[in-house]
């Protein structure tokens, strides 16, 4: 039931999400003369179907979860609403914009690679993910893979796809802007998640924590 609903769910936010974008550049026709711009959709439509392919538990409470942090939501979907719209907008006007085509292949790559870095944890984790902060039934601690070294690889990926989408619309400095604001929800997100699985798993958690970083080896 929780892949139908994924799958329903991308079916309708890809649309949606391009919807945006081609309101932000004007017209479907000139959107696509680009072929990197053009690339993007061939991105987003892989994930989503990537997306529905996985076995998460979609938005699922699970036996135990922090309520409290349901507000992040609210900022991560008006951010997914305002970006599309306003990275397209910016670069039709040649406004704020760096770079040439150049730009905005890296930004496709950049884009992808955050994709998939973005989905790999969730096709690992199965069921134990949700979109809430939630414990699921039969919860394992994950600390193989990229779990080894990085405890949100997730999270990561969803900053870096957001970074390359804005600059295949030749958007640095908005896109770093934007980057940035996006980090104030997930490392509340992060700091909720943690607290609840230090609360699950106790030393076990404590222990992993101290020999990981949080997304960035290193760095952060």
């Amino acid at each position: 039931m929780a892949k139908i609903k994924i799958a329903v769910l991308s079916l309708i936010s890809a649309p949606l999400y391009f919807s945006l974008v081609i309101l932000g550049w004007g017209s479907w026709r000139s959107y696509f003369a680009d072929p990197a711009r053009s690339g993007l959709v061939v991105v987003l439509v892989g994930l989503c179907i990537a997306a529905a392919l996985t076995n998460s538990s979609g938005i699922g409470p699970g036996v135990r979860e922090d309520k409290s942090n349901r507000w992040v939501l609210a900022p991560l979907i008006l951010g997914g609403m305002v970006m599309p719209w306003l990275m397209a907008y910016l670069d039709r006007h040649n406004e704020c914009v760096w770079g040439g085509e150049y730009a905005r292949w890296i930004g496709l790559v950049i884009c992808l690679i955050g994709g998939c870095l973005r989905l790999a944890p969730v096709f690992v984790l199965g069921r134990r993910f949700s979109g809430l902060v939630a414990i699921q039934p039969g919860h394992t601690l994950e600390t193989g893979g990229l779990y080894k070294y990085i405890r949100h690889p997730s999270y990561l990926g969803l900053i870096t796809c957001a970074f390359g989408w804005a600059l295949v619309f030749r958007c640095l400095v908005p896109g770093l802007i934007m980057t940035a604001l996006l980090l104030i929800p997930l490392v509340a997100r992060m700091n909720s998640e943690e607290r609840l699985l230090v609360d699950q798993f106790g030393e076990e958690y404590a222990s992993y924590k101290k020999r990981t970083w949080r997304m960035a080896p290193w760095i952060y």
